[in-house]
């Protein structure tokens, strides 16, 4: 790779990285004066916390918008003509932005509206067999945590699938595996908390 190809790679990595820390359910709380729903709950700023703290109609301007971190990343790379394994970096990068946020002392979400919209850039099929699966999940248990374990699980083993299935480029390789790996990671304390019978289910205060 030629030095100002791995230059523009970091720049556009970092970028990623940036544009998926900026914390939106903090800042559409501050604009609405609702509470700050790292305040409640989990402390966390994801979208089951910011329902909590906001309701649900500003939880899905600010999931919305949490979304756009992943997709604006991957399309960004994209624009650059950065090429695949740059555009699989972006996506986990504005994940790890997402729950890892430079503007909240390295704290966020939980990755997974980051993921889903780049995955929206990077498979679109994939990321409607994600949502499907999350959707099933939280309709029978009506846990978020879980439905988001099951939706990357099922989406990432599909993805990696046809990624091996079409021969598509290997580098996808990193975002179908990274994505749930990185989902799962952030879920550790929602992991702990469903094995001990004491997480929260959708829709409870």
């Amino acid at each position: 790779m030629e030095p100002l190809a791995v230059v523009r790679a970091v720049a556009i990595v970092v970028a990623a990285y940036l544009i998926g820390g900026i914390p939106w359910g903090v800042i559409v709380a501050r604009i609405s004066g609702g509470p700050d729903p790292r305040t409640i709950g989990s402390g966390r700023t994801g979208g089951a916390n910011v329902m909590r703290a906001l309701g649900p109609r500003l939880a899905l301007v600010s999931g919305i918008l949490d979304m756009l971190k992943g997709t604006v990343a991957v399309l960004l790379a994209i624009a650059l003509g950065a090429g695949v394994g740059v555009e699989v970096l972006a996506g986990l990068a504005a994940i790890v932005g997402h729950s890892r946020s430079p503007f909240l002392g390295l704290s966020g979400g939980r990755g997974v509206s980051a993921a889903f919209g780049a995955s929206l850039v990077l498979s679109p099929v994939a990321a409607l067999v994600t949502l499907a699966a999350f959707l099933v999940v939280l309709a029978i248990w009506r846990y978020t945590s879980l439905a988001s374990l099951v939706g990357a699980a099922v989406g990432g083993l599909f993805y990696t699938v046809l990624i091996l299935a079409e021969g598509l480029p290997l580098a996808l390789l990193g975002f179908s595996i990274g994505a749930p790996v990185l989902v799962w990671l952030f879920h550790l304390d929602n992991i702990g908390r469903l094995r001990r019978g004491e997480e929260r289910k959708f829709g409870a205060k």
